[in-house]
């Protein structure tokens, strides 16, 4: 398997505008960030009244970028609108490079979501939606075979930061995805809604969860105002997430899960879906997984090796569920190999 790159030029492009849509996180702060401590773990809000209602709207976790563009502020705000006009013009400059953009269906869903803070509170986009975005990330080439993507718009979420966070989505999910001509999908339980189905496109938008119990329930992410389904291994996809434009309009800023971590996931989520309704995906996983081993290894050697090493370690059906995978994948396999 060949890798093929992006030019300099365009991933620049790219580069810069994840920063902008970084920077324009705190462009429009209401009052004055305020930190707060939750867990052990320092998170940002932009504190402001409302009348005589206070409110703490949730920015981010503190990291020194965070830090240094509240700091930054007052500048970022000022330069909003000719950072906007950039953002467009490095958009076409993507374009004119070949980068893989969004459709309309996909980027109205999601625009709306990031729109009403899905993303800024914790949610992740998964599956094949999430893989179209790599080709950014990793400077690589992705071709529309291995990205063809599916009507289906997966968002996961851990439960416990849901809570932790308390702040919730504004508008609610609910509204968004009336207005976008959603329909809920009936669920056994009644009450825990957690897919919406358009109707005119057939897209469907599904909440996950991490499963920390032997059953994988229906779960509430009280953030986001929806239930999730709850998923074994889904922890480790979804741990330190990343922060990427999604290709649509002026650029959204969304989360996906790391590169390294979703290649090996894609491995475990193969054998389970292996002899099941969901078998043919099962190709496709494998598929995504080689090619992003191929890349990692040329690129981010020591991020995967770690992210690998770190999966086989966390216990034995997480070994069963690689090991199993890898024997229908011997050139991957080689691959990994070459990094011990």
């Amino acid at each position: 398997m060949t890798i093929d790159y992006h030019s300099a030029i365009g991933t620049a492009s790219w580069t810069d505008l994840r920063r902008s849509l970084r920077d324009s996180e705190v462009s429009e702060l209401r009052g004055a960030p305020r930190s707060k401590v939750v867990a052990s773990k320092t998170y940002w809000y932009d504190h402001f009244r409302v009348g005589q209602k206070t409110i703490d709207r949730y920015i981010g976790e503190d990291t020194p970028e965070l830090r240094n563009r509240l700091e930054r502020q007052s500048e970022i705000a000022r330069a909003a609108k000719l950072a906007e006009r950039e953002r467009a013009r490095l958009m076409r400059v993507l374009r004119a490079e070949g980068y893989l953009f969004a459709d309309v269906g996909s980027g109205q869903v999601v625009s709306a979501m990031a729109k009403a803070g899905v993303f800024r509170l914790g949610g992740t986009i998964v599956g094949t939606q999430a893989f179209r975005c790599y080709e950014g990330e990793l400077g690589i080439r992705i071709g529309f075979d291995q990205s063809a993507t599916t009507d289906d718009i997966d968002i996961a979420s851990f439960e416990r930061l849901s809570l932790a966070l308390a702040d919730t989505v504004d508008p609610p999910l609910a509204e968004v995805f009336s207005e976008l001509q959603f329909d809920p999908v009936p669920a056994i339980e009644d009450g825990k809604t957690w897919r919406w189905r358009q109707t005119h496109r057939q897209t469907l938008v599904e909440f996950l969860t991490p499963s920390f119990e032997e059953d994988e329930a229906i779960r509430d992410l009280a953030a986001l105002g929806v239930s999730a389904q709850s998923l074994h291994f889904l922890n480790y996809l979804i741990a330190d997430p990343i922060s990427v434009p999604f290709l649509y309009r002026s650029g959204v800023l969304v989360q996906i899960p790391r590169p390294e971590r979703y290649a090996v996931h894609k491995l475990i989520v193969a054998d389970r879906r292996q002899g099941g309704a969901d078998a043919l995906k099962a190709h496709k996983d494998r598929a995504q997984a080689a090619f992003l081993f191929e890349a990692l290894t040329e690129t981010r050697p020591g991020d995967l090796a770690e992210a690998y090493q770190s999966a086989l370690e966390t216990g034995p059906e997480w070994r069963k569920r690689i090991a199993a995978s890898m024997k229908r994948m011997p050139a991957t396999s080689a691959l990994l190999d070459q990094l011990s």
